[in-house]
């Protein structure tokens, strides 16, 4: 799950010129993601690491990032 997210990231990036700051995961995904760390790593500490908010979508068939000034100015977790 790692890889993918990290080449969405880039691709966004290179598309954009921007670093995107949401990703949007269902309920699987983020368990995937969950076992790419280790079990110290709470969601938050994710959320730091990959300097991303992270929105849970149950209708969400494939991960995919995005982002908005909001995020970017606010630490809330979503």
């Amino acid at each position: 799950m790692l890889s993918f997210i990290y080449r969405l990231v880039n691709d966004f990036e290179s598309t954009h010129d921007l670093r995107p700051n949401l990703l949007y995961l269902n309920e699987e995904h983020l368990q995937h993601l969950k076992d790419g760390f280790s079990k110290e790593y709470d969601l938050f500490r994710i959320m730091q690491t990959l300097g991303m908010e992270i929105i849970i979508d149950r209708g969400c068939v494939h991960p995919h990032v995005a982002w908005t000034r909001i995020a970017d100015t606010n630490s809330a977790v979503c």
